[in-house]
């Protein structure tokens, strides 16, 4: 057979794929909301350059149907290799659905979904093993489903690009890389929306129809499987093809560098700026939500931040005190709930310690977390400015550098480091805090006598408090006060801790049970702590990094967003504040304690000062909301903006401070003052981080 015809999967995929792309480009082209007109020039760029980039982005997108090709063969049903294969897929299905795998330790539905995939493997490969006078029929079949996979996403992307066109005016960016992440909300949105059954439904016959034609035209290549040979020319081949567009795509993208946004977004390729999304991080809040001149905006910002001057948000912050070098340790705790505690309502006794521990603290009753992840907390309580649109500063590319907690505690004096029982790659932990001057300590530093018990997020919370202990013990020994920042683990599903620590067994996986380990292992690090010489000399800071959930009714639940968080002082009297702040308030609250000098860029403030105004920001990767007043203000993208009068729900037996539920009602009457106050916080947060102002 002649050679280019066992390429025929792969061509007219290739062919069906540019004339949907092309059909796609030429309807965006002429779209009521692609307001501008283009020249000769600009329209050539746009379909020549784009057609181009549209096939090195289908070579790359065909990898796993050339992994799917190359690999059919009747050679590997051979005896004994065929029950070798089948034994290991029948062990490996085994192993899975015993529920002790490495992929229960993920929880939620990977398992049961890697489940099904390697049953249905493994049933396919015994029949093709066991039937071989119908291995053809069935070959043809998977193949055909192969086949009417790839048309399928091919004009699912072509719809979902026109109508993510239709609602922003551009190509995919972070707000679909956010439509993955929140697919309750956008299943629902689409469903009621859309005419989502008929679309559906020709869609699906559509899909049929081109399946049809194209199996017709390249079903060959299993009628005539390659030969080894052959498949290594087609091997060759594709894998040159693959490592050139890899190269070209990335340079392709640098040619949209019009000054007509269109024009940029017209010559893309949907599948690379979605890749773009991912690996970028970041949603440009001057494109899509409603700003104010930038003077305006800087204006309204020294109302909040009165010492500012010019368009940065640099002051001079000065005590009236001796600074106060202490050691200070921030732990951040992984999804804790402020409804986990008993002060705000809890009955399950889950929380005994830090119950007893907040009556001896400095006690913030009405904190709100930044966001609903932790890089935002992270985020939040080391660079200290508004959560801005899309993802978190700490997985972004510009995260280093930054004028933090840290660089200012280096700039007092203080060893500087973040501490966490995982591995500090995740989350792109490491890389964001070793580029801004801390030192990890993570699960790679432990030696194996020091880690007692371990899941996939990392050591169980007692150890890293043990590895804390010695790493404080040795930099006590030294000249310089230490500000050590750990990050907790345990109490994150799968929610596995060590049996026999609390009366909730570590093996039956339960938030309460994680909830009340992290209490438990807080518990004996304080006991440990207590009986270190450096112990009444520091300061121990503790806060969640988030709630345990951001789903609710609204599209900012505060409830959801209420953490506890306080200061405990050795020897020093309680208190408690109870007016309305944000996560990112806290450290430079801390800073005000220890009676720190220093020029700030920080858009956090010290809340027991005099001229603080209280109010919260809250936030998800597109909507920033900003609580005051009694009012939630919320920004979205295509500039609008939401606000709603939140009205508390009085809880039984509670004092007022820890009510922790509203209703939100939306305002019959615009706050102009508040909107313009969010407009000015989210707006010169996303400036000064644009234009590089808030390095250290």
């Amino acid at each position: 057979m002649i050679f280019y015809k066992k390429l025929a999967p792969f061509y007219y995929l290739g062919l069906f794929y540019f004339i949907v792309s092309f059909i796609v480009r030429v309807v965006l082209f002429f779209h009521p909301i692609t307001q501008s007109s283009f020249s000769i020039v600009e329209s050539l760029k746009i379909f020549v350059l784009g057609l181009i980039s549209d096939f090195f982005v289908f070579v790359v997108a065909s990898f796993f149907l050339w992994l799917y090709l190359i690999f059919i063969s009747n050679s590997k049903y051979n005896k004994p290799s065929g029950f070798i294969i089948l034994g290991i897929f029948v062990l490996l299905f085994l192993y899975i659905a015993s529920g002790r795998s490495i992929l229960d330790e993920y929880g939620g539905a990977l398992p049961g979904i890697v489940l099904i995939f390697v049953g249905i493997k493994t049933v396919l490969f015994a029949l093709l093993l066991f039937l071989p006078k119908h291995r053809d029929k069935i070959r043809f079949w998977l193949f055909a489903f192969v086949i009417f996979l790839y048309v399928l996403l091919i004009l699912q992307n072509a719809l979902s690009e026109y109508f993510f066109w239709n609602e922003f005016g551009v190509r995919y960016n972070f707000i679909a890389v956010n439509y993955l992440i929140y697919t309750n909300e956008v299943i629902g949105n689409i469903m009621e929306s859309y005419p989502v059954i008929p679309l559906f439904s020709i869609l699906f016959l559509i899909t049929g129809a081109f399946t049809y034609f194209i199996l017709r035209k390249s079903r060959s290549y299993i009628d005539a499987i390659p030969t080894f040979k052959e498949k290594i020319k087609i091997s060759a081949l594709y894998i040159n093809l693959l490592i050139a567009s890899l190269i070209l795509i990335p340079a392709l993208a640098l040619t949209e560098n019009s000054k007509n946004v269109f024009v940029n977004e017209l010559q893309s390729n949907g599948l690379y700026k979605f890749y773009l999304a991912f690996h970028n991080n970041s949603l440009d809040y001057f494109k899509f939500y409603k700003t104010l001149p930038k003077q305006q905006a800087f204006t309204i910002l020294k109302q909040q931040l009165p010492a500012i001057t010019g368009n940065s948000t640099i002051r001079k912050i000065e005590s009236d005190s001796a600074e106060n070098r202490k050691n200070v340790v921030l732990i951040t705790i992984e999804s804790y709930s402020a409804e986990f505690m008993e002060m705000y309502g809890n009955k399950e006794k889950i929380t005994p310690f830090l119950d007893s521990l907040s009556q001896k603290s400095l006690q913030f009753t009405n904190l709100y977390a930044a966001g609903n992840r932790t890089v935002r907390g992270l985020e939040a309580v080391t660079l200290c400015l508004p959560p801005t649109a899309g993802e978190s500063v700490v997985k972004r590319e510009d995260n280093k550098n930054k004028f933090s907690t840290g660089a200012l505690f280096k700039q007092k004096g203080y060893n500087v480091k973040f501490m966490y029982g995982g591995d500090a790659f995740f989350d792109n932990m490491r890389d964001f805090y070793t580029g801004n001057g801390y030192e990890i300590i993570d699960k790679s530093n432990f030696t194996a006598e020091e880690i007692t018990f371990s899941n996939v997020w990392g050591v169980c919370d007692e150890d890293m408090y043990n590895k804390a202990i010695k790493v404080m013990n040795t930099e006590a020994k030294g000249n310089k006060p230490f500000f050590n920042h750990i990050m907790t683990v345990s109490n994150h599903r799968p929610f596995t801790y060590p049996n026999n620590k609390i009366d909730i067994p570590g093996d039956i996986k339960s938030r309460d049970g994680g909830v009340k380990y992290t209490d438990y292992s807080l518990k004996k690090f304080f006991a440990m702590a207590s009986k270190q010489p450096w112990f009444n000399n520091t300061v121990f800071v503790i806060v969640a990094d988030h709630c345990a959930s951001s789903a609710g009714k609204t599209q900012l639940p505060v409830d959801k967003y209420r953490i506890p968080a306080f200061i405990y002082r050795p020897g020093v009297k309680a208190e408690k504040y109870n007016q309305v702040m944000s996560q990112i308030d806290l450290m430079p609250t801390v800073f005000g304690l220890l009676h720190f000098n220093y020029q700030s860029k920080f858009f956090g403030q010290d809340v027991l000062k005099p001229d603080y105004k209280p109010r919260a920001f809250i936030a998800t990767y597109q909507d920033l909301g900003l609580i005051k007043d009694n009012v939630l203000t919320i920004l979205s993208p295509k500039q609008l903006v939401k606000q709603f009068e939140l009205k508390v729900k009085p809880t039984a037996g509670l004092s007022p401070e820890y009510y922790i539920y509203y209703d939100e009602v939306p305002l019959k009457k615009e706050r102009t003052d508040l909107v313009n106050e969010t407009i000015s916080f989210y707006q010169t947060a996303s400036d000064v981080l644009k234009h590089k102002k808030y390095q250290k």
